[in-house]
């Protein structure tokens, strides 16, 4: 639905005047950026996108970049069409040029379609956004003052507490929410003003949401109370936020001396050293940097209390959704979900490049210099029991789980290494070692290169 301060549930144009929203706050807000390639106003339609829309227009000669606005449809609502045209009319009126874009939002059965869509917003806004570019949205005082009730509510720490942070990174840009400290009163009599039209969800009504369960239900009662409840509860997510700050700042220099044996891993006895709290704040400032989902509290407190103690040579997992925790010798690894282990049996290589099962990359074979060598045709496996190899075809052949020990291969990962066979013959390990030369005694005249692989960067492999 299109309203405007005329139409609006409630009345809002005949209600009781407040102080609106000034443009000259946008101003104020953005003097810290001395000059951005593009500034981004993401506008959905509704009330408070509109607002933050017009306030820039209204100033944009004064702000430290061009701008333009994004549109994301979600396809939600049989309406989401129409109101994508609204917003093509509305930034068309105020001469902005608009980037249009309909997200796929395919929820899971059982998952939160508002997870699921914020996610995928978040997703496409950080992959529009070039280097030096800035997003605006338009959360204002009153959505920091439910994000801090949700949170509450879910048992956050200091970092959820925090609620939405003023300014972020996002993808290779900057987001900035520079309406937090605006309440949405304020909003709504700055759209009466201006006499906006914006969009209604009639989603936003659905008590079945929890932020709209608060919005509607809980804190109107808690404003009778305490007037002021939005501005008070906003003010506790700052503190938060400087507690969380500070708290990261000794994580960050702790993190530093944490580095294990291989690329990207932690030291297991020097976390050992740590006291719980920090060493608790250590792994999740590990994990968010590693670009991995971040684990509840028990997840959490499973690596400490049963991972970490495990034995050297176990093979321990604690494992939430897009991560998996892993120990190897004294190195704490932190990866992706492994994949299904390949299946399928042989596969003929007898070209230079073989494609793998996914996502375990690619097999080349790169010719050494000056080399004319044909060609041989191999067979690649996986997971073969048994095996012995020779590396570099000279001195005693081992059992090819003792060269995996000494390559510091983790038990886990040996089902996905590529093993490359010469007839029945295991003629290479790949990224371990060579077991026997491709051309004969004499001369070595291919080199087999394992790439694309989800482990390439942990030094794992050569």
């Amino acid at each position: 639905m299109i309203r405007s301060p005329a139409t609006s549930r409630g009345g809002m144009a005949n209600a009781s005047p407040m102080r609106a929203f000034d443009p000259e706050h946008l101003v104020r807000a953005l003097a810290p950026f001395s000059a951005v390639e593009r500034i981004w106003i993401a506008f959905s339609g509704g009330l408070d996108s509109a607002c933050l829309l017009s306030a820039a227009a209204a100033v944009a000669n004064r702000l430290p970049g061009p701008l333009s606005a994004v549109h994301l449809d979600h396809g939600l609502h049989p309406d989401s069409t129409r109101w994508a045209e609204h917003c093509q009319r509305v930034c068309g009126a105020l001469g902005i040029p608009l980037v249009a874009r309909r997200l796929a939002i395919c929820p899971a059965p059982g998952a939160s379609r508002e997870a699921v869509a914020r996610e995928a917003r978040y997703a496409a806004l950080a992959a529009l956004l070039g280097p030096g570019e800035l997003l605006l949205t338009a959360q204002h005082q009153d959505d920091q003052a439910e994000t801090l009730l949700l949170a509450l509510l879910r048992g956050s720490g200091p970092q959820g507490l925090a609620a939405m942070p003023l300014v972020s990174d996002l993808g290779p840009g900057r987001l900035m929410r520079p309406l937090l400290g605006v309440p949405r009163a304020a909003l709504e009599a700055y759209a009466q003003v201006q006499g906006l039209t914006w969009v209604e969800d009639p989603s936003n009504a659905s008590l079945s949401f929890d932020r709209n369960y608060l919005r509607h239900r809980v804190l109107p009662v808690l404003r009778e109370r305490w007037p002021a409840v939005s501005a008070t509860l906003a003010r506790s997510a700052g503190h938060c936020a400087e507690a969380a700050a500070l708290m990261e700042a000794q994580a960050d220099q702790v993190l530093r001396g944490l580095g294990g044996g291989r690329s990207g891993t932690l030291s297991i006895p020097a976390i050992v050293q740590l006291n719980p709290p920090l060493a608790r704040a250590v792994l999740r400032l590990w994990l968010r940097r590693q670009g991995r989902p971040l684990p509840d509290t028990a997840h959490l407190g499973r690596i400490l209390t049963e991972l970490i103690p495990a034995r050297v040579d176990a093979n321990p997992l604690v494992a939430w959704p897009g991560c998996e925790i892993r120990r190897f010798r004294d190195d704490l690894f932190a990866l992706p979900p492994l994949p299904p282990r390949p299946t399928g049996g042989v596969r003929i290589w007898d070209t230079g490049e073989l494609t793998l099962p996914a996502p375990l990359g690619t097999l080349e074979r790169v010719p050494d210099s000056g080399s004319t060598a044909p060609l041989q045709c191999l067979q690649v496996r996986f997971g073969v029991e048994g095996q012995w190899c020779r590396p570099g075809g000279v001195g005693h052949r081992r059992p090819l789980k003792k060269l995996f020990q000494e390559a510091g291969v983790p038990p886990w990962l040996r089902p996905y290494v590529p093993l490359v066979f010469d007839g029945d013959r295991l003629v290479v390990v790949a990224g371990v070692c060579v077991c026997r030369e491709l051309s004969g005694p004499e001369s070595r005249t291919w080199t087999i290169r394992w790439r694309g692989h989800p482990w390439d960067g942990l030094g794992l492999f050569c």
